[in-house]
Parts: structure tokens; sequence; C-alpha cells
């Protein structure tokens, strides 16, 4: 029996956090769920710290037990990791950590569609280094 690395199941999970963001989004947008928006952002989160975290651990790059997504990108910045354009702006996204699904309902939440973007720039990118560099 094989085992999974790290980095494969976080890229695992941060494919399921998309994949529930997206879905979640388009049933809000459709009028088929009634949900707040939060659990959408907090689904974008997890994908975005998932993603990261998965190409410092494929990179044999020690990182602290964290949801900040800004600290996880100096990590990346730190030790000369390129990475796709766009993504300080996911920094946003920390707020939406489990801590933020317990805080006030936002009123300002209509930038999902940005966040999907980057964050499907950011897979392709995470994936395409583990291929192009796996042994």
């Amino acid at each position: 029996m094989e085992f999974l690395k790290q980095y494969e199941i976080l890229i695992t999970k941060a494919k399921e956090d998309f994949v529930a963001a997206n879905y979640l989004l388009d049933g809000y947008n459709n009028h088929n769920l009634e949900l707040k928006l939060e659990i959408i952002y907090f689904h974008l989160q997890q994908c975005a710290e998932k993603s990261i975290k998965s190409l410092l651990d494929f990179k044999n790059i020690k990182f602290p037990h964290t949801h900040d997504i800004e600290e996880l990108i100096n990590i990346l910045n730190e030790n000369n990791i390129k990475i796709s354009n766009g993504i300080e702006k996911l920094t946003d996204l920390t707020e939406f950590t489990v801590d933020g699904r317990y805080a006030v309902v936002h009123d300002d939440l209509d930038d999902a569609e940005k966040y999907i973007d980057i964050l499907k720039q950011l897979a392709l990118h995470v994936e395409k280094v583990i291929k192009e560099e796996e042994i």
C-alpha cells in the first residue's frame, strides 16, 4: 500500500475546498441555497492556505501552524519561490479562517469570483511546479 505524501494530501484538500466554494457560490447566485457568503469565503481561504502549504511542503520548507495567508506568502518569498500573479490579494481571505466563522457577518462580500480566478491560477502553478520537479 502506497501512502500519499503530505503535499499530495494538501493539494487534494485544496481542490475539495475549491470545488465546495464554486458549488456554494453557484447555488447562492442562483438562489438555490440559503447561506451566508462567509461560508464560501471560508472555503476560498482554505483552498489558498492548503495550496501554498502544499508547495512549501513539496519544497521541504517548514512552516508554522497558521491560517495567515500573508505569513505563508512571506515564507514563499523568503525562499525565493515564485508564485502566480495576484496572490497578494488572497491575504484578504485570512479573516475568514476558523475564527472568522464566528465573527460578525460581513456586508461587503462581492469579490468571490476574483478570488476564484486567482486560486485557479495558483492551483495550476502549484501543480506545474510539482510535476516539473517531481522525481
